[in-house]
């Protein structure tokens, strides 16, 4: 029988095992010649060459771009049409190209709500941690709340000596409009027979001629026990306690005549609850949707989960706090008409001994309460900061009444919630000390040591164990990255480029992909070299689980410690597209061709200037303290090039 000829080469399927690497033949995307190369996996690969050289050409246009394809084209026909399509690259055939994920420099989420915690999953752990573990304090007592169970109840009945007598006993709710002898009439017929009373035991029927006014002190009797040796007798009375809490509202007691000796002790009253109350505050039972400031079951009702309202911005109204209201501290009551009002708290204010001369953050927190919520006066009412707008929204038929209250508005901490986005419960909520907003409000190196150090009792930790283990290895990643200054709560339309990239690298590295394409973009861009360190502990890490990184970049530590370098050039638009160089990045010599083999080798230099410019003028800032500048006074000389260095998150950018 004669034998089948093979298939050209050229011909071959792109579903064909290629052990050796990705391989790539006849590439022809944007300013690509036709370029052929073999990119070897499981490595750390970094494309260099000069801007438009045609690099991301290479890495996201034709690597991602088709690996993201033929993804596509795996899925159903229905599930096609909610996934964005990408252009089948130029190229005769690519083999050997695993699944592949891009991780662009750009802001990760536009998201109002998305935050740092969010975008990695750690405020998802946050919200099992808290709904499986977390303890619920009353504010007003400062003690923790917590509901009886019919288990509590058993237990309790269990403790008591033996020859001690139980009386299960509920209250008797009588409705509006009822009369006591027509309720006890329904609990008659309802199947129960007797009453119990401080003096004793006795049937319905005596207490049916009783007067409404009788009714105190009268329980209605749904179970009685004795406790002896034989402690079934105790199980039995769970499903009874369960009746209890029912006719009850929640509410059940065990009259308790305890044994001393061979005496009988006074009667006693233990009451038991299975509402989650205390200190006649009934509490939300934590649960994950409670934690949710995206789901009205826990987003605060003030802000709707915003942490932020439109208001009077406390900034505006006091733009200065080093200045008293004596010097015109509140910026509101500046100009010929508003000056009156600070006259009149001038005037009173050495009634109540209220310090205008001394500058705003110098006030004690009830000075600055008392400043806002105004000095009270006969004649006009209270005097103060918060007055002053109430008189301006009385009078909005003025013009300038409302162009003045626009002036002073803006994003203002949300008052109920105090920027804690969540319901009043779910802020009561703590594990080791602190509720979920406090936790999401450190750094990732705070929130780091917090969670090192948290202490749990031993029957909550084995219930979160697990979750904490996701927790602690997501905040590593986080610093590993050079991220640890930012907050968990720092919205994500707020981060840079640079630092959405960073978070979704670290977030692929907790995810534990194996056998992926990575493709990333200049991940290294605005790093410290110490930064940029760590950064590359975190590709070889990402490399080492068994995943192939391609690294579009041009930082030298970058490409010194890559496995394989691939110099696209030798120029930019259509002076380039060729490979210059393809190989280990340690066989790179005098004689390898290329710009970034003469830096690399030391053939060429930036020449460094024997000479620095000298200036005379510049800007001076003084007592600058936005985010984490500590009141710093600095100078920008005019007419030169100046440069501002620091480790990442050190208030560069400030």
């Amino acid at each position: 029988m004669a034998k089948k000829k093979a298939l050209p080469s050229t011909q071959m399927s792109d579903r064909q095992d290629t052990s050796a690497g990705i391989l790539l033949h006849h590439v022809r995307v944007n300013n690509l010649k036709n370029i052929d190369l073999e990119i070897p996996r499981g490595k750390l690969v970094v494309i260099t060459g000069v801007s438009g050289s045609g690099k991301s050409s290479l890495a996201f246009d034709t690597l991602y771009a088709e690996g993201q394809r033929r993804y596509v084209e795996s899925l159903s026909s229905y599930a096609r049409q909610f996934v964005g399509r990408m252009a089948k690259p130029e190229a005769d055939w690519i083999r050997g190209l695993p699944p592949a994920i891009a991780i662009e420099q750009r802001v990760v989420s536009r998201n109002p709500r998305s935050t740092v915690a969010t975008s990695t999953e750690i405020y998802e752990y946050l919200r099992l941690l808290y709904a499986r573990v977390g303890k619920t304090i009353s504010p007003e007592t400062g003690e923790e709340v917590r509901k009886h169970t019919v288990k509590d109840v058993l237990c309790f009945a269990g403790s008591l000596p033996i020859g001690s007598r139980i009386y299960l006993i509920v209250p008797l709710h009588i409705p509006k409009g009822r009369s006591l002898a027509a309720h006890l009439e329904i609990q008659l017929q309802q199947g129960y027979s007797r009453l119990w009373t401080p003096e004793g035991v006795l049937p319905i029927e005596d207490a049916l001629l009783w007067k409404d006014t009788q009714a105190k002190d009268v329980y209605l009797l749904i179970d009685r026990l004795a406790i002896s040796e034989d402690r079934s007798a105790i199980d039995r009375l769970g499903e009874s306690v369960e009746t209890a809490f029912f006719e009850g509202r929640g509410i059940c007691s065990l009259a308790v005549e305890e044994m001393e000796g061979e005496k009988r002790k006074p009667i006693y009253i233990k009451e038991f609850s299975n509402i989650f109350e205390a200190g006649g505050r009934v509490f939300q039972e934590p649960s994950p949707e409670m934690f949710s400031f995206n789901n009205p079951i826990g987003a605060c009702p003030e802000c709707e989960g915003f942490g932020k309202v439109v208001g009077i911005d406390h900034r505006l109204v006091i733009p200065d706090p080093s200045l008293s209201v004596y010097d015109d501290g509140v910026a509101c009551w500046r100009g010929m008409v508003s000056s009156e009002w600070k006259q009149f708290f001038i005037r009173y204010a050495e009634e109540v001994n209220f310090p205008i001369h001394r500058p705003y953050n110098e006030l004690t927190e009830a000075e600055k309460k008392q400043l806002w919520d105004g000095i009270p006066t006969k004649e006009y009412g209270p005097i103060g900061i918060t007055p002053y707008f109430d008189y301006l929204r009385g009078h909005l038929h003025k013009i300038q009444n409302r162009v003045r209250i626009a002036h002073f508005t803006g994003k203002t901490v949300c008052p109920m919630c105090h920027g804690g986005r969540l319901k009043p419960d779910a802020l009561c909520v703590y594990v080791g000390g602190k509720n979920i907003a406090e936790v999401v409000g450190m750094t990732l190196w705070d929130a780091q040591k917090h969670f090192e150090t948290i202490e749990l009792s031993e029957a909550d930790y084995l219930v979160a164990k697990r979750l904490l283990h996701e927790i602690r290895s997501r905040l590593t990643f986080l610093d590993e990255v050079g991220l640890g200054y930012l907050t968990l709560d720092r919205l994500s339309n707020t981060l840079s480029g640079g630092e959405s990239q960073r978070i979704t690298l670290a977030t692929q590295l907790g995810s534990s992909l194996v056998g992926s394409l990575y493709v990333l973009d200049e991940p290294s861009i605005g790093l410290h070299q110490r930064d940029t360190e760590r950064l590359i502990h975190v590709v070889k890490r990402l490399r080492d689980l068994g995943n192939t990184v391609v690294v579009v970049e041009h930082d030298e530590e970058m490409m010194r410690a890559a496995d394989y370098i691939i110099d696209i050039g030798p120029n930019a638009g259509r002076l380039g597209g060729e490979v210059i160089y393809a190989g280990p990045a340690k066989d790179i010599n005098d004689t390898t061709p290329g710009y970034t083999a003469a830096y690399l080798t030391g053939r060429e230099q930036i020449p460094l200037p024997s000479i620095r410019r000298s200036w005379k003028d510049y800007i001076e800032v003084e007592g600058a303290t936005m985010h984490n500048l500590k009141d710093i006074t600095v100078r920008f000389p005019l007419h030169t090039l100046t440069v501002v260095s620091g480790v990442s998150g050190s208030g560069k950018v400030l």
